[in-house]
């Protein structure tokens, strides 16, 4: 982003509000916002909704043939959903706008799968989230892209996770919906990136919803185990509004979403946490279906003492329930009992104060969808096909309605929960989207979501600086402003800061603007804040326009360049053959698979070269490649074979062919990608061995007629053994 915009917009915001609360409350429109609704637990404060319905016509207003594996939002007369779309090659990822009264098409908007593991079956994973506000709609893609797109469909702004981040995605797909909170777009995901956000972490990211920009970055989890797709729920405890999450470490995190900063920590499994948490009060009710920390039995319900803070100890559990696998599904509160299905789709209700269970009613085998709680039933879905209208009680629960989608050989599987929206309900299975009750536009009640919070704030504890995680250009120039809030997360005033830099060259003035040196010298560091016993940072990175040209002689041993991403702890600087190269460690099987980025995502008509030597070992070599425009060039050892692709996951993405790739011998690959004139992107490669002069023609050659138009140069290995990377270009196409 040109340095001049950024100053222009930052400068707008010394006039604007600096907290802004949710919009839900007492009067609310009907919309159904996000996923689990307008409160994030479940639950529709709708009345005289179908008790029955038929997929074949009874209480059906309208089916539309756009299904996938998430749930849907409704902001107005729109539903909004995120689906995949074509078949192998084609096959992309989208956001689904309809008419949420006819089921009609009003737009679409659609975006490639790149440089991911996410297969093509789990693509579509997470719903977006609406903001009732100004009517925009974030997605946060299986890629790891978020979007910002208007009511007409419009692509506002977007954010390349992985290569602004370092962002993880796995062959599991598991990815979460974005909460909006405030001014503030969120979503959280496994994330290598540099400097003190090196080690791979469980972070929580923070973005200006109108503008894209970096907030805050948040790592409070220890090791992850997975990637996950727990659904963030927030609530005022204690004058404290509080944004709830599962983690990929095992554990549930309690974050102030204006702030970032971490307020208590509850590790309770050996796996990541896929279920979301609901609130009572100050209580917690969180659960899991994989091996517990402290027993061998598989899985946990319990709730725990919320208005805790640091790590949540044995003291802080009020009951649990061992053995209860409520590993996907994610519960709801109805007064005093909690429900929450388990992972072989047998429901269950525990009493909220002492974690007894009062019935359980089975209602197929594997379950995903969360239920929803509307008008003293629930409405929920299951894997098998079947969706059933429950009418809950403090003893049993009785089957208002049960219904298959499909057949019983090929049934439509539901794996999202539905949306209720002025008495209508909306369910999305795999194949479709089915409308069903009676259009009211009765007002509905919503009770306020920061009902409790404390408006007059204290003295200050907590310093930010906005906005951060940039990447400038040299001499670019950003204005910088300090923010201060107290110990709940409230705006606390303003006072004089003093400004300082760490890491980068440039000058800061008394107001916070910084000018970046004009060096042309990659520089990683920060831009810090200090007012009295308070700090606060934002990290830039400063990278010259290309040309670039690395043989990492001035880069100290056991160490990478420091304004790369996802590098750290995964390659190193290593003296060889009396020479300074990058060698790929083999030493961590858990890192044995990295994608290092080491540029802006915006880059675009651009070729990128290196010197690859693999190394041997039990007969084994690993994979290697490079990295330009979201297209990856790989070497693959094992298979001696010579890839071109786009989406690794989707072989019929890429070209590839035979060679003969041998062990112990240095090779140069060479990958260029170009915009046509038509709008199609050519992307092709080529390798050769370094003792030999570059041949003239290309070994491989795609043309794209969905073409990626952007994207950070980079490397990539897969390593049994170790593979060394040299003299790296990347340049500008002639």
């Amino acid at each position: 982003m040109h340095g001049t915009m950024i100053l222009f917009r930052w400068l707008g915001l010394f006039f604007l509000p600096l907290f802004v609360t949710v919009p839900w409350c007492e009067g609310g429109s009907g919309d159904w916002p996000d996923w689990r609704g307008p409160l994030r637990n479940g639950v529709s404060f709708e009345k005289n909704l179908p008790a029955r319905w038929s997929p074949q016509g009874e209480n059906l207003v309208w089916k539309a043939p756009y299904g996938g594996r998430s749930g849907a939002i409704i902001l107005g007369d729109r539903l909004y959903l995120q689906n995949a779309v074509g078949e192998g090659a084609s096959r992309q990822e989208r956001v689904v706008c309809l008419n949420a009264d006819t089921g009609e098409l009003v737009w679409e908007h659609r975006s490639n799968v790149t440089m991911s593991d996410v297969p093509p079956r789990r693509v579509g994973w997470a719903p977006p989230v609406g903001d009732p506000t100004t009517g925009t709609v974030y997605a946060f893609g299986v890629g790891g892209q978020l979007v910002a797109l208007s009511r007409d469909g419009k692509l506002l702004w977007e954010r390349s996770l992985p290569e602004d981040f370092g962002l993880i995605t796995t062959h599991g797909g598991r990815t979460v919906s974005p909460v909006i909170e405030g001014d503030r777009v969120i979503v959280s995901g496994l994330s290598s990136g540099w400097g003190n956000q090196a080690r791979g972490s469980q972070r929580f990211f923070a973005f200006d919803k109108a503008s894209g920009e970096t907030v805050w970055v948040s790592s409070p989890g220890s090791r992850p185990y997975d990637t996950t797709y727990s659904p963030p729920i927030a609530t005022v405890i204690n004058g404290t509004r509080l944004l709830i999450a599962g983690g990929g470490d095992g554990a549930v995190h309690a974050l102030e979403p204006q702030t970032g900063e971490s307020v208590w920590r509850f590790a309770m499994s050996k796996r990541g946490i896929n279920s979301g948490t609901v609130i009572h009060g100050s209580t917690a009710f969180v659960s899991h279906s994989e091996e517990n920390l402290d027993t061998r039995e598989m899985g946990l319900i319990a709730a725990i003492d919320a208005a805790s803070t640091g790590e949540i100890g044995a003291d802080q559990v009020l009951w649990s329930v061992l053995g209860f696998l409520g590993g996907y599904s994610s519960p709801v509160l109805d007064g005093n009992r909690l429900y929450q299905i388990d992972n072989s789709a047998n429901l269950v209700a525990f009493d909220i104060d002492s974690g007894s269970k009062l019935w359980t009613l089975n209602l197929g085998t594997l379950q995903r969808a969360s239920p929803v709680l509307a008008d003293g039933k629930l409405y929920v879905g299951t894997q098998n096909g079947k969706f059933y209208i429950l009418k809950p009680g403090p003893e049993r629960c009785e089957i208002l309605d049960e219904d298959r989608l499909g057949t019983e050989e090929a049934p439509e599987v539901i794996l999202g929960s539905v949306a209720i929206s002025r008495g209508r309900v909306y369910l999305v299975s795999e194949e479709a989207v089915y409308c069903f009750g009676k259009k009211s536009d009765a007002p509905v009640k919503v009770p306020n979501p920061t009902q409790g919070a404390a408006t007059q704030a204290g003295p200050p504890t907590h310093l930010q600086v906005v906005p951060t995680e940039l990447v400038l250009a040299p001499g670019e120039r950003v204005q910088f402003e300090a923010r201060t809030f107290d110990r709940h997360g409230r705006p606390a005033g303003s006072g004089q800061v003093s400004w300082t830099l760490d890491g980068i060259k440039g000058s800061i003035g008394e107001e916070g603007r910084f000018t970046a040196s004009s060096d042309a010298v990659a520089r990683a560091g920060s831009v810090k804040a200090t007012l009295g016993e308070m700090s606060g940072a934002a990290r830039v990175r400063v990278i010259p326009p290309l040309p670039w040209s690395e043989d990492f002689e001035s880069v100290p041993i056991d160490t990478v360049p420091g304004t790369w991403i996802g590098a750290t702890g995964k390659f190193k600087v290593r003296q060889v053959e009396g020479e300074k190269v990058l060698v790929k460690l083999a030493d961590n099987p858990r890192l044995r698979r990295a994608r290092v980025y080491m540029g802006p995502s915006h880059l675009s008509n651009y070729s990128v070269s290196v010197d690859i030597r693999a190394s041997e070992k039990r007969r084994q070599m690993g994979n290697a490649g490079v990295v330009a425009q979201r297209y990856s060039l790989v070497l693959f050892g094992n298979h001696q074979r010579l890839e071109l692709q786009s989406w690794q996951a989707e072989p019929q993405r890429a070209v590839k062919t035979s060679f003969a790739w041998d062990a112990d011998t240095w090779y140069r690959l060479k990958l260029q990608v170009e915009k046509l004139d038509d709008g199609t992107v050519r992307a092709r490669g080529k390798v050769w061995p370094v003792s030999e002069p570059e041949p003239s023609s290309w070994t491989l050659e795609k043309i794209d007629s969905l073409p990626n138009l952007q994207g950070s140069p980079g490397i990539y290995a897969d390593v049994p053994a170790e593979i060394f990377f040299d003299n790296l270009e990347v340049q500008h196409n002639p």
